[in-house]
């Protein structure tokens, strides 16, 4: 008799492949989830440079720091959004907050972000030394605050 050839795999060779594609899914998904979500977060602080530019020129001129999206010479906070940010406002001592969100946003904006981000702030601060200003990076409000590991690295 003669010896039969193997055609194909066998069962357990399939069943090997496909646990080794389960292993590399569980790892990758949630990954790229994070990822998402930090390109999310990045709208919203490239929509603030706008207002980093008001506030930095405001205090260049007058040499205190704006109040208010008004005051720094920018739209309105909520006029100022995109995909995943609700609004950009200039607050007391020129501090920029940056509100994602994916519900509540009556204006429109924000409402293709992620659940995680759901009204969620990061907000950035001017530190002015010299007549010049830099900025530093927080997470928001406590409770309000964008998870660290969301932000950029500059930011953590």
């Amino acid at each position: 008799m003669k010896n039969a050839v193997q055609k194909g795999f066998t069962l357990i060779e399939l069943m090997i492949v496909v646990a080794i594609i389960a292993i590399l899914a569980a790892i990758a998904i949630p990954a790229y989830q994070d990822y998402a979500i930090r390109a999310q977060v990045s709208e919203g602080l490239t929509l603030a440079d706008g207002a980093k530019t008001a506030v930095a020129e405001f205090y260049t001129n007058k040499g205190t720091l704006p109040a208010s999206n008004q005051t720094a010479g920018v739209a309105t906070a909520a006029s100022i959004g995109g995909s995943y940010t609700q609004s950009v406002t200039v607050g007391t001592g020129g501090i920029i907050t940056v509100k994602y969100g994916s519900t509540g946003a009556s204006n429109g904006f924000g409402t293709k972000a992620n659940s995680n981000l759901d009204q969620k702030t990061v907000s950035l601060s001017p530190i002015t030394k010299a007549g010049s200003v830099s900025w530093t990076c927080k997470a928001g409000v406590t409770g309000t605050a964008v998870v660290s590991k969301y932000l950029p690295s500059s930011c953590r």
